[in-house]
């Protein structure tokens, strides 16, 4: 099932791309490899509340689409109240057509939605072609129904690119329709 954003890629995209840093093969024009979605719930940890976690976990399920892992502690921090291998958030990784459709519900539904959206932050890539956004809150996007929410929790959603820096992983957001603010 091809997506818009996906023949968008392929027809317009890798073609600007390769004119514009000069690149003569196809397959070294960057593209979106993966899409990492991670939620900490850092209040299931310090309240003992597991149903805090489930109910993260069915919101990114309905969000991304695919189920989501369970994060877990690596080692406990007393000062935390935290324990080894406790259960702390949820991450989900998309690639392929899901990817693609998470991409167009973000950036063409999610995004104009937000009052007072003036475009997502151009200095948080990691130097290596990624780039990472955080949410404060996960009732932005349509397929989280309101009324059911017991807590607001933010997110980190990663751009995994094949780009070989940030330039070129900025330039392809910006024509796969990321506002970045100017």
């Amino acid at each position: 099932m091809a997506t818009i954003l996906r023949d968008k890629y392929s027809k317009e995209i890798v073609p600007a791309l390769m004119k514009k840093f000069e690149i003569k093969n196809i397959m070294q024009a960057p593209k979106v490899e993966k899409i990492v979605i991670n939620v900490c719930v850092g209040k299931a940890a310090s309240e003992n509340n597991i149903k805090l976690l489930d109910m993260a976990v069915e919101e990114l399920t309905a969000i991304s689409g695919q189920k989501p892992a369970v994060t877990r502690s690596k080692k406990a921090i007393s000062n935390f109240k935290l324990r080894a291998n406790q259960p702390l958030g949820a991450k989900v990784t998309l690639r392929g057509d899901r990817m693609y459709q998470f991409m167009e519900r973000l950036f063409m539904v999610t995004f104009p939605r937000v009052r007072d959206f003036r475009g997502v932050p151009t200095r948080s890539f990691d130097g290596r072609g990624n780039y990472t956004l955080g949410l404060k809150e996960q009732i932005i996007f349509p397929e989280i129904n309101f009324d059911s929410v017991q807590f607001i929790h933010g997110m980190d959603i990663t751009f995994a690119t094949s780009a070989k820096n940030d330039e070129q992983a900025r330039e392809l957001l910006k024509l796969l329709g990321m506002p970045f603010r100017n």
